[in-house]
């Protein structure tokens, strides 16, 4: 039977002089109760990190067992076998390197140290991904010792293999039982005919480090002869022959590990152009090119290593960094093939919930200190882990071999006619509707058209439709959620003009939320700041007593407390000045334009202000919605601000001279920024308003590049 296991994402990766540690950096290493988290899911095997680069850092014969021995006794209580990585994407501590003869005896002494501490362990990692790592250290010079050259790269890759051999020896001299799970990312490469030499050579390529472990690597091997090229010792090839073959070869496997070459490079976007050398070409994710749909994606590859290895398989890395929706739908589309595939007779074990916890900056491949936080199973961007969507869904796996979810009726943006960078002549141009549909209530004007266009975005299919058709479309369309945002216009207006009678819907949105509650659907409603006077000389938070901001403020409060009562497992989002719709008719499209004044100003107010970009704060939402989150929450970015120093910024990412404005002075300044006590969701504000201006100056993207 096909099991679940999950993953810490637990690199440590050099770059230059510096150490990135994603155990830190998550947070995890800090938080003992994430095992207990992980027993909630029902999993009971984890890819677990003894990493050689925080046992021994600056000595080989200097270890610190401490924060793992806590943890794996703490395992060995819940029942969760490990399985031991000893690095991963590491090129080991400051004493040695990818490219040091010495590198797979100091591994390997590693190994056996682990083995002689922690004699329960029967199952090892030596060495994540040797291939991948290679590619990133030795031929793109992204990591450390940051070479680009083909000799490098195999060299490291065959110093990799070595290693994850001689560990392997030692451990089993301890342990004799000791089985190898071997992990590394097969993605295949397609192209253009002519560039199908380049595609073959990659091909090739992405086999070697598999290919040595297994023993396929004699002089008959296409690669043989080019790796004595680069230096490498006959001796050691010949030693890599006689090893056994890894006991379980594991998969990762990326919806962008798959790629498609083609020589029309401006056909495709700048940031994919490259070439070889010798030819210019696009490298594009094979996943958008619509005539390989059926020669892509996780089965097609976990057969090839079936049908070339003939041993055991797993899939050890199930991750998407994109929204909530589309990841529960790649993890489906994973498992899905798992289980089919076993049942087929090939033996597929188990498929594993990668970065169960999250990772930060893989976006950049830990190039960038962005903070990009990618969420997983629980997301930590909350005082203690939050479960969500993922995580849930691998309850009901572990549970019942089932997950359900109404946004799976829907496939994910590689599966949809707008992932296409060259869409075909014979694909449609447009999905059917499906019965699982996201009911926008119209009444927003521009919102509720950007939010339908946002949902739309993210392959949930949207019905915009008026208030009074919501009791017959609940029956007619069987949506799975409701949208309710007609107050966000209104509130924009009673910002605009505080001294307004402007009072929002009230009964609408009680009875909105009545008849969800009454047909057990989830509902988002979003609210206002307003709701607060922002006299506490500090942001406001969820639990903070409500003292509202003019009539407007008290009618917004009054109509939260209605829609609670009638639905209290509704989610209601609070934001405050909500900038980027289309038309540009929001605040910083006015906040720009001054800046393109001649003389004159703006008048702005002194407050301090959480300015929300519209598609970070949507999309925020709609993870939530999907995660099955109720009550209040605040979505707010991280920085307030005031509209002053709020219009500099915009001008200076848009290039612009500092706006002419006039600020009113008042007797006292007032606080009317929002912060979260359930979680801080959005990105920083400057890299809002950064795509912000970009959003305005290009195309959309295709689908599947989601706002962070």
């Amino acid at each position: 039977m096909l099991e679940l296991w999950g993953g810490i994402e637990c690199s440590v990766v050099r770059i230059h002089d510096r150490f990135r540690d994603q155990v830190v950096e998550t947070g995890h290493r800090d938080r003992p109760e994430d095992l207990d988290a992980v027993a909630r899911l029902g999993i009971r095997t984890l890819r677990f990190p003894i990493l050689w680069e925080t046992v021994a850092p600056d000595d080989p014969d200097s270890y610190d067992w401490s924060w793992h021995d806590a943890r794996l006794a703490h395992l060995d209580r819940l029942g969760i076998r490990p399985i031991a990585g000893l690095t991963h994407h590491g090129s080991g501590p400051r004493y040695t390197s990818l490219l040091d003869p010495a590198y797979p005896d100091l591994l390997a002494r590693h190994a056996r140290r682990v083995a002689e501490h922690y004699p329960q362990i029967r199952d090892f990692t030596p060495v994540n991904e040797p291939l991948t790592t290679a590619r990133f250290s030795g031929l793109y010079g992204h990591w450390y010792p940051h070479r680009r050259d083909e000799a490098s790269f195999l060299r490291m890759v065959v110093n990799q293999c070595r290693a994850t051999q001689e560990a392997m020896r030692e451990i089993r001299a301890v342990r004799p039982d000791a089985r190898l799970v071997q992990t590394e990312d097969i993605g295949r490469t397609f192209s253009t005919p002519l560039l199908a030499e380049q595609a073959e050579y990659e091909n090739g390529r992405r086999w070697l480090s598999l290919d040595l472990l297994c023993g396929r690597v004699d002089r008959s091997h296409p690669w043989f002869v080019r790796l004595l090229a680069c230096g490498i010792d006959a001796r050691a090839l010949d030693a890599l022959r006689d090893a056994p073959a890894p006991d379980l070869i594991g998969v990762n496997h990326y919806l962008t590990s798959e790629r498609y070459l083609d020589q029309k490079s401006r056909a495709y976007p700048p940031w994919h152009r490259g070439g070889n050398g010798r030819r210019r070409y696009a490298d594009v994710e094979a996943v958008r090119i619509p005539h390989l749909a059926d020669q892509t994606g996780p089965r097609a590859r976990l057969s090839e290593v079936w049908e070339r290895y003939g041993q055991p398989l797993a899939v050890t890395e199930v991750h998407h960094g994109c929204t909530r929706d589309e990841q529960l739908r790649w993890f489906a589309e994973v498992w899905e093939a798992a289980v089919a595939l076993n049942r087929a007779g090939m033996p597929v074990q188990a498929v594993t919930l990668w970065s169960l916890f999250g990772a930060v900056d893989w976006n950049s491949l830990l190039l960038r200190r962005d903070g990009h936080y990618e969420p997983g199973a629980y997301d930590i961007r909350a005082p203690r882990p939050r479960l969500t969507a993922l995580g849930r869904a691998a309850q009901e796996l572990t549970a019942s071999g089932l997950m359900s979810h109404p946004v799976l009726a829907s496939p994910g943006w590689w599966r949809r006619p707008e992932r296409a960078y060259l869409p075909e002549p014979t694909e449609p141009t447009r999905r059917p509707m499906l019965d699982a549909s996201v009911i926008v209530l119209e009444g927003a004007g521009a919102y509720d058209a950007a939010i339908a266009g946002l949902c739309e975005e993210r392959g949930l299919a949207v019905l915009q439709i008026e208030a009074r058709a919501l009791p017959r479309m609940l029956v007619q369309a069987r949506p799975w959620a409701v949208i309710d945002a007609t107050s966000l216009p209104r509130a924009a207006t009673a910002k605009r003009y505080p001294g307004g009678s402007f009072r929002v819907d009230i009964r609408t949105g009680e009875e909105v939320a009545r008849l969800c509650a009454r047909a057990d659907l989830p509902l988002l409603a979003f609210s206002s700041d307003l709701v607060f006077d922002g006299r506490e000389g500090r942001p406001a938070r969820e639990s903070d007593p409500i003292r509202p901001c003019g009539l407007y403020g008290a009618s917004e409060a009054e109509r939260e407390a209605c829609i609670l009562g009638a639905h209290p497992s509704a989610l209601v989002v609070r934001s405050s000045a909500v900038f980027g719709l289309p038309d540009g008719d929001d605040v910083a499209g006015r906040l720009l334009t001054s800046s393109d004044r001649i003389g004159g100003s703006l008048c702005v107010g002194p407050e301090i202000v959480t300015p929300a970009f519209l598609p970070d704060l949507v999309h925020a939402a709609l993870d939530l919605l999907v995660d099955g989150e109720t009550g209040i929450w605040h979505l707010t970015h991280a920085d307030a601000v005031t509209w002053e120093e709020f219009a500099r910024r915009l001008a200076a990412a848009a290039g612009l001279p500092n706006p002419v404005l006039t600020v009113l002075r008042p007797k006292e300044r007032r606080n009317t920024a929002l912060a979260s006590e359930r979680g801080r969701l959005m990105p920083p504000l400057d890299r809002a308003i950064t795509r912000f201006i970009t959003a305005t100056r290009r195309p959309p993207a295709p689908a599947g590049l989601a706002a962070e």
